[in-house]
């Protein structure tokens, strides 16, 4: 079992999160973190959906999401070098005597102080997952008052081989019958 992180490109309209993550819930997949928003073309969103599964899951997912008609375009960047990151927003317990040696920690990650109240500070902190998890760690004997985190969101290198460049075009949806139709026999036998 692996960390992947699909990138799946959608036409942004309603109901795409609810046919997605219903997908993953009716098939039993656990999605670890899940980022939504719109692209350079606002007729499009992508979802950075990150999950641990074998290769063999992770291939049934990615012939199941390309069966949503919203779906345009399903990459899993697990697969080549990419850049990653989580935004961090964390809300440590600070009296005065601390500020200091909260202010200099943070400092370290290349983080910032966001917000300061008599008691506490709120940092800001991007970066990969493993930098989040080493500074929330070293801020826990402080006591964390509140945290919260953007998921991972991620893109490819720069230095990954381009596709050529095509405008996404969106699916038609597809028509959806009760039965499956058969073949009109009758009109293919001859007369007798």
């Amino acid at each position: 079992m692996s960390k992947h992180i699909l990138s799946v490109l959608v036409q942004n309209q309603p109901g795409v999160l609810a046919n997605i993550a219903g997908m993953f819930a009716a098939r039993g997949f656990n999605i670890d973190s899940l980022v939504v928003g719109r692209t350079e073309d606002p007729t499009f969103s992508r979802m950075v959906i990150v999950c641990v599964a074998d290769d063999i899951t992770m291939e049934q997912v990615r012939k199941q999401l390309g069966k949503i008609v919203p779906v345009v375009k399903v990459r899993d960047l697990s697969e080549q070098a990419c850049v990653q990151r989580d935004l961090l927003l964390i809300q440590v317990h600070c009296p005065p005597d601390k500020r200091a040696e909260i202010r200099h920690l943070t400092e370290i990650f290349r983080g910032s102080i966001a917000d300061v109240a008599s008691r506490s500070v709120t940092i800001q902190l991007v970066g990969p997952e493993d930098k989040i998890e080493a500074f929330v760690e070293l801020c826990r004997p402080y006591g964390i008052k509140q945290l919260s985190r953007t998921g991972v969101i991620a893109v490819p290198r720069a230095t990954q081989p381009e596709e050529p460049a095509a405008t996404p075009q969106p699916r038609k949806a597809r028509p959806r019958s009760a039965t499956p139709s058969a073949p009109d026999t009758a009109a293919a036998m001859p007369p007798t």
